[in-house]
Protein backbone atom coordinates (compact mmCIF):
# COMPACT_ATOMS: atom_id res chain seq x y z
CA UNK A 1 0.00 0.00 0.00
CA UNK A 2 1.43 3.34 -1.10
CA UNK A 3 1.42 6.17 1.06
CA UNK A 4 -1.51 8.07 -0.63
CA UNK A 5 -3.39 5.19 -0.55
CA UNK A 6 -2.87 4.42 3.45
CA UNK A 7 -3.75 8.28 3.88
CA UNK A 8 -6.97 7.86 1.68
CA UNK A 9 -8.01 4.45 3.69
CA UNK A 10 -7.35 6.41 6.89
CA UNK A 11 -9.81 8.69 6.36
CA UNK A 12 -12.84 5.75 5.37
CA UNK A 13 -12.35 3.31 8.09
CA UNK A 14 -12.24 3.41 11.63
CA UNK A 15 -11.12 -0.14 12.57
CA UNK A 16 -7.64 -1.17 11.74
CA UNK A 17 -4.01 -0.96 13.04
CA UNK A 18 -0.86 0.37 12.16
CA UNK A 19 2.39 -1.78 13.08
CA UNK A 20 6.15 -0.99 13.01
CA UNK A 21 7.58 -4.06 12.81
CA UNK A 22 11.64 -4.56 14.14
CA UNK A 23 13.41 -7.26 13.14
CA UNK A 24 15.27 -9.14 15.60
CA UNK A 25 18.99 -8.82 13.99
CA UNK A 26 17.91 -5.80 11.88
CA UNK A 27 18.31 -1.94 12.19
CA UNK A 28 15.31 -1.46 10.24
CA UNK A 29 11.65 -0.64 10.72
CA UNK A 30 9.20 -1.35 8.09
CA UNK A 31 5.15 -0.62 8.69
CA UNK A 32 2.03 -2.75 8.01
CA UNK A 33 -1.31 -1.71 7.76
CA UNK A 34 -3.79 -4.92 9.29
CA UNK A 35 -7.94 -4.06 8.55
CA UNK A 36 -10.09 -5.84 10.42
CA UNK A 37 -10.46 -8.52 8.16
CA UNK A 38 -6.89 -9.74 9.44
CA UNK A 39 -5.37 -9.51 6.00
CA UNK A 40 -2.43 -7.23 6.02
CA UNK A 41 -0.69 -5.10 4.25
CA UNK A 42 2.95 -3.42 3.93
CA UNK A 43 3.72 0.28 3.16
CA UNK A 44 5.51 0.82 -0.08
CA UNK A 45 7.19 3.27 -2.13
CA UNK A 46 6.87 3.08 -6.01
CA UNK A 47 5.90 -0.93 -5.33
CA UNK A 48 8.77 -1.54 -3.31
CA UNK A 49 8.44 -2.22 0.56
CA UNK A 50 9.11 1.08 2.58
CA UNK A 51 12.27 0.67 5.26
CA UNK A 52 13.15 2.85 8.01
CA UNK A 53 16.57 3.80 9.42
CA UNK A 54 14.85 5.56 12.82
CA UNK A 55 11.69 5.48 14.88
CA UNK A 56 11.16 9.29 13.93
CA UNK A 57 11.46 8.78 10.47
CA UNK A 58 8.40 6.10 10.79
CA UNK A 59 7.06 8.66 13.22
CA UNK A 60 6.95 11.81 10.38
CA UNK A 61 5.58 9.71 7.58
CA UNK A 62 2.65 8.29 9.29
CA UNK A 63 1.87 11.86 10.80
CA UNK A 64 2.01 12.59 7.14
CA UNK A 65 -0.82 10.38 6.39
CA UNK A 66 -3.10 11.43 9.41
CA UNK A 67 -1.94 8.40 12.18
CA UNK A 68 -0.65 9.12 15.02
CA UNK A 69 -1.47 5.62 16.85
CA UNK A 70 0.50 2.55 16.34
CA UNK A 71 1.83 -0.70 17.73
CA UNK A 72 5.88 -1.21 17.90
CA UNK A 73 5.81 -5.14 17.37
CA UNK A 74 9.84 -7.41 17.34
CA UNK A 75 9.61 -10.21 15.02
CA UNK A 76 11.37 -12.90 16.34
CA UNK A 77 14.32 -14.14 14.52
CA UNK A 78 12.91 -18.23 15.16
CA UNK A 79 9.90 -17.06 13.44
CA UNK A 80 11.11 -15.53 10.60
CA UNK A 81 13.60 -18.84 10.34
CA UNK A 82 11.31 -21.33 11.10
CA UNK A 83 8.55 -19.65 8.55
CA UNK A 84 5.91 -19.46 11.96
CA UNK A 85 3.20 -16.85 11.36
CA UNK A 86 3.81 -14.16 13.90
CA UNK A 87 1.46 -14.15 17.01
CA UNK A 88 1.34 -10.22 17.46
CA UNK A 89 -1.45 -10.75 20.16
CA UNK A 90 -0.15 -13.74 21.81
CA UNK A 91 1.82 -12.26 24.55
CA UNK A 92 0.11 -8.83 24.40
CA UNK A 93 2.98 -7.64 26.00
CA UNK A 94 4.47 -8.38 22.43
CA UNK A 95 3.24 -4.95 21.46
CA UNK A 96 4.47 -1.41 22.74
CA UNK A 97 1.97 1.54 21.77
CA UNK A 98 3.10 4.59 19.98
CA UNK A 99 1.49 7.92 20.32
CA UNK A 100 3.14 10.51 18.28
Amino acid sequence: MELKELEHYQRHHESFEIRVIAHAGSRYYQVMLEPEDGSTQVLTRRGKPMLFRALDDVYGELKRAGIHRAYLVQQVANDEIVGHEPHYHDPLLSRMPLVF
